[in-house]
């Protein structure tokens, strides 16, 4: 064999190659679709000597699942119309006959929420007695979950505990019976189980009611809630505010509960009461108070020279949400180069002589308006 340096040469480059593992890598690294899609990984083969033998798994050696496809050459494993249980690692293993190596792709795979319910209903059970119900949801983003009574908006509290939301009373009573929503969602879909639950009183307990659960009124209007209760001996009815006392204006007269002039400090949940030998009974309303826009500006007079900057703030208070538009009094336009913003601020970047005047802020909500005026005197 001729041992000259240039065949020396060769023969390393040649035998360094022949005993090369391969090397791979796979694109994407990480990939994620919804429930349905597909979703494809290529594993490469940056060196090594050929031939070169791949093979997919999935990365605890499991199988590949039936929904999975692969290349002819092995390189492109795809699964298609992915599952939830598609989720997971995959690796691709590349050899010959120098070694092996492997390279990982992730496949994430969104899907809606999917909810079930510990116990089925309807649920019977006696007064007094202690109730939970859990709520586990499953779904990818992980959903949120929540519940709610039928008939109601009200989102009810809760203890929340891993993916199991879980809905609770120490001890029941009559007005707790009906069927109550569990709710899940994710940026996939909602999805929601019912229960219906059933509580037996003894013969004579009190069983509170109230006409409407939640009420919307309007500022300075004289508000009544009405309460009735059964039970024998006939209950003692009384009415009480959720963590605050009830108004000072208040009177109460078989069982109704009557507001005087009520503001937006009167909103909340108000409570009856209904009290015998046998114990008591509750029921709820909850009432929000509107009220609509008063309007002031700040400042409501300014002097100014020509060329100074003009600011006007116009402040809103009530209900939202609330429009503030600004405008010119004496049907003028506002000058020109003004800007108003939805915050309600007015600008003048160089105020002119033409533009002193009377200005007014008009602001609006869904019950009403209201208006302030400010005065603005430009002298040279």
């Amino acid at each position: 064999m001729d041992s000259s340096p240039g065949v020396l040469i060769l023969c390393s480059l040649l035998c360094s190659v022949s005993a090369q593992a391969p090397v791979v890598s796979v694109e994407p690294r990480a990939a994620t679709v919804r429930q349905g899609e597909s979703a494809s990984f290529r594993c490469q083969v940056g060196s090594g000597a050929p031939p070169v033998q791949l093979q997919w798994k999935r990365a605890n050696n499991q199988a590949l699942p039936d929904n999975a496809k692969v290349g002819p050459d092995g390189s492109v494993l795809t699964i298609a119309k992915a599952r939830p249980e598609n989720k997971g690692q995959y690796r691709c293993m590349a050899s010959n006959s120098a070694g092996r190596s492997t390279a990982m792709a992730v496949l994430n795979v969104k899907y809606a929420p999917k909810v079930q319910l510990t116990q089925a209903g309807p649920l019977q059970v006696r007064m007094g007695e202690p109730v939970s119900v859990d709520c586990r949801a499953t779904g990818r983003p992980r959903p949120t979950t929540t519940w709610k009574r039928q008939g109601s908006t009200l989102q009810l509290v809760t203890k929340e505990t891993n993916d199991v939301n879980t809905i609770q009373w120490p001890a029941v009573h009559p007005e707790d019976s009906g069927v109550y929503i569990c709710l899940a969602e994710n940026s996939e879909g909602v999805a929601e189980v019912k229960i219906k639950i059933v509580v037996q009183g003894q013969p004579g307990a009190p069983v509170a009611s109230v006409g409407a659960t939640e009420m919307t009124v309007v500022d300075g209007h004289t508000i009544t809630m009405s309460c009735q209760a059964s039970g024998s001996p006939l209950p003692v009815i009384t009415w009480s505010k959720l963590r605050a006392p009830l108004p000072w204006k208040h009177t109460v007269s078989g069982g109704v509960l009557t507001l005087n002039g009520v503001g937006r400090q009167d909103s909340g949940q108000y409570i009856c009461n209904a009290t015998n030998i046998h114990g008591y009974s509750e029921a709820y309303m909850q009432m929000e108070v509107e009220s609509p826009p008063y309007a002031t500006s700040l400042p409501d007079q300014v002097r100014l020279q020509p060329g100074d900057a003009l600011s006007l703030q116009c402040l809103a208070l009530g209900t939202h949400p609330i429009q503030i538009e600004w405008s010119r009094g004496g049907r003028v336009s506002l000058p020109p180069g003004s800007e108003s913003t939805k915050d309600g601020s007015l600008q003048i970047a160089h105020v002119k002589l033409s533009d002193a005047g009377t200005y007014k802020c008009v602001a609006t909500n869904h019950i009403g308006s209201s208006e302030a005026l400010a005065r603005v005197i430009i002298r040279a």
